[in-house]
């Protein structure tokens, strides 16, 4: 089955979900458990370490800034030496639900996740004997692990399960979405439940439903339109997608479809961060994944629900 398919498939099992209902195509999120809050804490840390890079100058923070959303909301992202990446910094908030990480889909899991930006030139550009060369040095660092991890220690396996586990508690609850499917009718305004509706109706839902609103399957990036031939930019190696991964002929432009829970303040937006605004992004994705042109009336509605899916997180601010 090809994605044009599959897409349309989901459309038919999910699309007929109305509000009110007992079964609705997105679930709240709830917060990760079973974490050990002294290694989370440890986490944190790291991900804000700037020795994880070669010359001292990027954290994982750098990139994915927690009080933006959970990205830097540039096209793409500068790493050491004041080197351009080639591809949009997704945000860092509730993968948990995610099927699998970067836009491509190569990390399976979060501790693999880990390994590609410590070791890309471009991003932190070092290796884990220089960086455990570093943080052996510093003792407070060293007794944390030791305590945390008692059989091992600091390796670069604890290192990344550290990071990991911190990422995993960074789940934004509370949002007025959830509040809503939880049973509050009062939760979303009248304008944000007209919005919901005709992002069921126009078929938004089929790619982003689930507890993430997307990221657990792939589309196409161009499913009813050549996206790639109207954008007017050369195809670079980034916007080949999955196929850089599995090399066939059928994961050409295949994305991991990105999650919509912070998608109101993780501007700009798509691999290629085409769209500055999300009234564009919308438009986009309705033209080149639905082929719908919706009205400006419609995009406002459907605007003002996707910020009913911002929840809460202690290192995230929203901005007024």
């Amino acid at each position: 089955m090809d994605n044009k398919h599959r897409v349309l498939l989901t459309f038919c099992l999910l699309g007929n979900a109305v509000a009110g209902s007992v079964v609705e195509p997105i679930q709240p999120l709830e917060p990760r458990k079973g974490l050990d809050q002294d290694i989370v804490v440890l986490g944190k840390r790291l991900f804000h370490d700037t020795r994880l890079s070669a010359d001292n100058t990027v954290s994982c923070a750098h990139c994915h800034k927690l009080d933006l959303g959970g990205s830097d909301n540039m096209p793409v992202s500068v790493g050491i030496k004041g080197r351009f990446g080639i591809i949009n910094a997704p945000t860092v908030y509730n993968l948990n639900a995610h099927v699998a990480y970067f836009w491509d889909g190569r990390a399976p899991t979060l501790e693999s996740l880990i390994q590609a930006p410590l070791r890309n030139p471009v991003e932190m550009g070092t290796d884990w004997p220089e960086v455990l060369d570093k943080l052996k040095k510093d003792r407070v660092l060293v007794e944390a692990f030791e305590k945390n991890f008692p059989d091992q220690g600091m390796t670069s396996e604890t290192i990344s399960r550290a990071l990991a586990d911190f990422m995993r508690s960074l789940v934004t609850l509370d949002s007025p979405m959830d509040r809503w499917l939880k049973g509050d009718e009062d939760a979303l305004t009248e304008r944000q439940r007209r919005g919901y509706r005709l992002f069921k109706n126009y078929g938004c839902i089929a790619c982003h439903q689930g507890r993430a609103v997307g990221g657990n399957m792939y589309a196409t990036m161009g499913v009813m339109g050549d996206y790639f031939r109207d954008r007017k930019r050369p195809v670079s190696e980034a916007d080949k997608g999955r196929f850089n991964v599995t090399g066939e002929q059928e994961d050409l432009h295949v994305f991991k479809v990105p999650s919509l829970r912070m998608v109101a303040w993780t501007s700009p937006y798509f691999h290629d961060a085409s769209a500055a605004t999300l009234d564009e992004a919308i438009v986009t994705m309705a033209r080149y994944q639905l082929g719908r042109e919706i009205p400006p009336a419609d995009v406002e509605d459907i605007k003002h629900f996707l910020h009913a899916l911002s929840g809460y997180h202690p290192l995230f601010r929203e901005r007024e």
